[in-house]
């Protein structure tokens, strides 16, 4: 299959894009990543060439290598990015080439751990979904599903799919005939600001878990997955390292992130490095480059310490 990788970042979490970058090309990812921003270019890719691609200006590409090209397409949308994830993929997948089979979101704190093919195998299933860890049980009877369930009623359309689980927006995917789930997922966004007045601009949870919108945009992804009529297939949170037993990817969630984090300070207050910690360093510095050598070893070890540690003292 010929598909596409994206993001979408800001600030500091250029470290993770790198280190997103580097996991794919190191578990055989070839062809165009595409990461849309706010504000500077990471250090790492000033010297790339300034382009413009599809309807973007004043873009930057980085030539990896021969097989990967990293695009920098600067954005002005509003909402906070969160937000943006099924805007910019559909913006992605009208301008792309029929060739390209698949376009595949990665939050910027993300890294995979198997091989690249597998995705691909994957999406040729259906939408590729992961489980939350944090209110992962919620079934058909759950009251906020049951508002879900109105909700779309309430828009024309019907529940088509039974989900058990809740579902983490920080990866998913769609081949060109199954765009009907970014145009839902962005559908149920923009519902959440025109009728239940959320701050799209905003991360933050503004409310309680008693809202139909309390996640936002993880939110309306959840509703999406439940009404539409494309195939999709679900992992568990293991699929993100977000409980053990994963062999896809690591997701940093929550903060500080990997690369922010100060490790024994986390240990002495109970919280030793995370499966995600660890993998973020094991991909830090590959093809893109981002510290010297010196650095790198003394933050491994730091980790190491503290992960060593953590087995014998830890809140919980």
């Amino acid at each position: 299959m010929n598909s596409v990788v994206c993001t979408l970042f800001e600030g500091h979490y250029h470290y993770g894009v790198a280190a997103l970058v580097n996991s794919l090309f190191k578990h055989g990812f070839k062809g165009d990543f595409y990461a849309g921003y706010r504000g500077e270019l990471p250090e790492w890719a000033r010297d790339g060439k300034k382009t413009k691609i599809f309807e973007w200006e004043n873009c930057t590409t980085v030539v990896i290598s021969k097989e990967l090209n990293v695009h920098f397409l600067p954005l002005t949308t509003k909402y906070h990015f969160c937000n943006y994830k099924p805007d910019f993929v559909i913006q992605l997948r009208t301008h792309l080439d029929n060739s390209v089979s698949g376009v595949f979101y990665f939050d910027p704190d993300i890294v995979i751990k198997c091989r690249w093919s597998f995705y691909e195998e994957w999406l040729t299933i259906g939408v590729p979904l992961v489980h939350e860890i944090t209110n992962n049980d919620m079934p058909a009877t759950h009251p906020v599903r049951k508002m879900w369930m109105k909700m779309i009623k309430d828009q024309g359309l019907e529940v088509k799919t039974d989900l058990q689980s809740y579902l983490n927006s920080g990866f998913w995917a769609v081949k060109k005939d199954d765009l009907q789930f970014a145009y839902l997922f962005k559908k149920f966004v923009e519902v959440s600001e025109s009728e239940y007045k959320m701050n799209l601009a905003d991360f933050s949870f503004e409310l309680d878990r008693t809202n139909p919108f309390f996640a936002k945009d993880q939110d309306a992804f959840n509703i999406a997955a439940m009404c539409t009529d494309v195939a999709i297939s679900e992992y568990g949170p293991e699929g993100m390292d977000l409980v053990l037993g994963g062999m896809l990817m690591s997701h940093a969630i929550g903060n500080p992130k990997p690369w922010k984090k100060q490790y024994f300070r986390n240990f002495l207050k109970g919280s030793p490095p995370t499966m995600a910690d660890r993998e973020y360093w094991n991909n830090a510095n590959a093809t893109i480059k981002l510290y010297s050598d010196s650095y790198l070893k003394m933050r491994r070890t730091e980790l190491k310490i503290s992960a060593f540690l953590g087995r014998f003292y830890r809140r919980y």
